[in-house]
C-alpha cells in the first residue's frame, strides 16, 4: 500500500481498554445524542446563501482563479478554495456537522454546504442524483472545478455511489467517510419499512452494484471507521474493500456512530485528509487500512 502523507499527522485518540472503553463510548453516544436532538431542529430548512461567494484570494501578478497565500494552508494549495459538501447521514440534517464546520473554517476553507436529503426518500440512487445536482450548483456558484466531500454513514454511501455509479470522480477529489456501511450492514433498524435502510443490509442490490468493476475511477476515498460503532455491524463493513478504488482506512478507537462526526480529534484527522497534498497524476490504487489509535 502507498501510505498517505497525512495518515502520520493524524491526532491519535485513547485505546480501548474493554469494557471500560465500550461504557465510556455508550456514554459518549448518549451524551452527543442529547445535543443532537437540541440542535436538530435548526438544520431541518435547506442551507440557504444570503450573498454569492467572495472571489478567491490571488497574489500579485498570479493568474486568476489562482489562489493567494493563507495563514493556515500551504503557498499555491488548492485546498483552501475547494469546496467541501457536507452530507448527513440517515434521518438525520446539516445540524450534524456543525463542529466540523467550524473546523475546517477555522483553518481557511472557505467553501462549506451541506445538503439535506429528505427522509422520505426511498431510494439511494435518488439521492445520489440529488447530489450530483448540488454539487454542480456549488462548482458553478464557486468557479471551482473540484469539490471534496465528507459524507456520515448513510451520506457517505450516497457520496459513494454518486461518485461510482453516476460519473461523480469527475467532479470529487476526495470522498471521506465516517461509519459508512460500505459492505453493507446488519443493523438495519427499520428495514422492513423503509425501503432505503434495507439497501444497506448485506447483500442488498445496491450494495452488490458498489462491488462491481470501477476502472478508472479518479475520486480518492478516505473511510473512517470505529471498532465501537455499534452500527456498523461487523465493524469492517465500513471499510472500502475494492480493488478498483483508491482508498484508505482509518480505524479509530474510542467512540462509537454518532460521534465520529462531531469529535474534535476526528474533526482535525478529516482536515488532514482534505489538505492531503497528494495529486491524482501517476497515482496507483492503494487499498488498505491504517490507524489513528
Amino acid at each position: 500500500m502507498k501510505a498517505l502523507p497525512f495518515l502520520s499527522l493524524l491526532p491519535r485518540l485513547p485505546g480501548p481498554r474493554f469494557p471500560a472503553a465500550l461504557l465510556g463510548a455508550t456514554v459518549l453516544e448518549l451524551v452527543v445524542l442529547t445535543g443532537h436532538l437540541v440542535a436538530y431542529p435548526f438544520g431541518l430548512t435547506q442551507e440557504r446563501r444570503t450573498q454569492p461567494d467572495p472571489p478567491p484570494e490571488t497574489t500579485p501578478g498570479a493568474a486568476p482563479g489562482t489562489p493567494g497565500t493563507h495563514p493556515n494552508r500551504l503557498p499555491g494549495s488548492l485546498a483552501a478554495e475547494r469546496p467541501v459538501v457536507l452530507l448527513h447521514g440517515f434521518i438525520d440534517n446539516r445540524s450534524v456537522f456543525v463542529p466540523l464546520r467550524r473546523t475546517l473554517a477555522r483553518h481557511g476553507r472557505r467553501h462549506l454546504a451541506s445538503l439535506n436529503y429528505s427522509p422520505l426518500t426511498r431510494d439511494l440512487r435518488t439521492a445520489a442524483g440529488l447530489l450530483g445536482r448540488h454539487v454542480e450548483e456549488v462548482c458553478a456558484r464557486t468557479g471551482q472545478r473540484e469539490v471534496d466531500i465528507v459524507g456520515h454513514s448513510l451520506g457517505g454511501l450516497i457520496a459513494r455511489y454518486y461518485v461510482q455509479r453516476l460519473g461523480g470522480d469527475r467532479r470529487v477529489r476526495t470522498l471521506v467517510t465516517l461509519g459508512t456501511p460500505h459492505g453493507g450492514t446488519a443493523v438495519a433498524p427499520g428495514a422492513g419499512i423503509h425501503p432505503i435502510v434495507r439497501q444497506m443490509r448485506g447483500r442488498s442490490a445496491l450494495i452488490e452494484e458498489l462491488r462491481r468493476p470501477a476502472p478508472g475511477c479518479r475520486t480518492r476515498f478516505v473511510s473512517f471507521w470505529s471498532e465501537l460503532d455499534q452500527v456498523m455491524v461487523p465493524v469492517q463493513t465500513a471499510c472500502v474493500d475494492h480493488p478498483d478504488l483508491d482508498a484508505v482506512n482509518v480505524r479509530v478507537t474510542g467512540i462509537g456512530h454518532l460521534a465520529l462526526p462531531v469529535h474534535p480529534a476526528v474533526a482535525a484527522a478529516v482536515r488532514e485528509a482534505l489538505e492531503t497534498q497528494e495529486t491524482r497524476e501517476g497515482t496507483v490504487p492503494s487499498t488498505g487500512t491504517s490507524s489513528v489509535a
